[in-house]
């Protein structure tokens, strides 16, 4: 099984934080740094102040499946870094998926859209 393209190292982290370009609404905040490589690397960051480690993992599952059904649409070449906000842990999956495409589409990081 491959493993998923993630960001894993905290100065990479530190990296996109203080380089990449970032937007936010009301349930995620989302950093774009141009990565250099193939293909899109996301990192996710659920704080305690959103639920505890079962929501917080129920977070990152979500969003995790939101980069894989929405990577094959989307430039490459970039690292992504999510940070979920308290309102994202009380919505359903359609409107995480609409606040996620949002902040693509705003970062001009769709290719080809689905209709």
């Amino acid at each position: 099984m491959r493993r998923f393209p993630s960001v894993k190292k905290n100065s990479d982290f530190h990296r996109i934080y203080d380089m990449g370009n970032s937007l936010a609404n009301g349930c995620f905040v989302m950093y774009i740094y141009e990565n250099g490589l193939p293909h899109n690397r996301i990192g996710i960051s659920a704080s305690k102040k959103i639920g505890n480690s079962v929501v917080r993992h129920t977070m990152v599952r979500k969003v995790r499946e939101l980069f894989r059904i929405n990577n094959p649409n989307s430039k490459q070449g970039y690292d992504i870094i999510v940070v979920v906000r308290k309102k994202a842990c009380f919505s359903s999956f359609q409107v995480l998926e609409k606040s996620y495409l949002d902040l693509f589409n705003r970062h001009h990081m769709i290719t080809e859209r689905n209709l």
